[in-house]
């Protein structure tokens, strides 16, 4: 982080990192932050093209309405803040687009609402798809580490569904731990090429990313009936 570390000033008692902190320093400034309070404060901060590499301790003081010291009360500095986001942002995209899968019963129809939710997050007002799309290919080591962290996630929740959905319908998957890399990996993919082109053309990428994790799931289950010919 380019953003010089400010320590707290010596004698400054210890809170536990969940605790709001009370803050006492000047008007205008809110009299107690919490945790969450900095993760939404910088989550305003993080805009279409910003990374959150470049967010400094002092603009999200700023936007929480703390003084600087203040903000070490929770993080150590804004690259724990930022791992915090990128967490933030996985966990709540898996919350929105496991719902939908719990929610189907249909292989056809899960494929294709999924995409959908999935896309339909990267002009949602969070900006929690935009984030972990960004974060992987060009942040620091550590944002990568953490974006992967919640791409496993992802993967691991995905195979659980896959293994549900085929025995509902008396099918198996073969391998369907890699069948679920390769469609989070895909649609992953996919949605960092759908921020770059128009929101008009979002519907044409929705139509083949779902057509191409029709295509690993058909490939999955006709190994599995190959593996058994043999």
């Amino acid at each position: 982080m380019s953003q010089s570390p400010l320590t707290p000033s010596a004698g400054t008692p210890e809170t536990p990192d969940d605790a709001p902190a009370e803050v006492h320093n000047g008007p205008g400034r809110r009299a107690v932050i919490s945790r969450e309070d900095l993760i939404q404060a910088a989550m305003k901060l993080v805009g279409p093209n910003r990374s959150v590499s470049t967010i400094s301790l002092r603009e999200v003081a700023r936007e929480a309405g703390i003084a600087p010291n203040s903000f070490y009360r929770h993080f150590r500095d804004t690259d724990e803040l930022a791992i915090a986001l990128i967490d933030l942002a996985g966990s709540s995209l898996r919350q929105i687009i496991g719902e939908v899968r719990r929610r189907a019963n249909r292989e056809s129809s899960v494929t294709r609402l999924s995409v959908e939710v999935f896309m339909e997050q990267l002009t949602a007002d969070e900006g929690f798809l935009s984030l972990l799309l960004r974060e992987g290919p060009v942040g620091s080591t550590a944002f990568k580490q953490a974006v992967e962290r919640q791409l496993h996630y992802f993967e691991e929740e995905l195979k659980e569904d896959l293994v549900r959905l085929s025995a509902l319908h008396g099918r198996s998957l073969f391998e369907p731990g890699l069948a679920a890399k390769a469609i989070t990996r895909l649609v992953f993919t996919m949605g960092a090429t759908a921020l770059d082109i128009p929101k008009e053309r979002h519907p044409e990428v929705i139509d083949q990313t779902a057509t191409m994790v029709r295509m690993i799931l058909v490939g999955a289950e006709t190994m599995v009936l190959r593996k058994d010919k043999d």
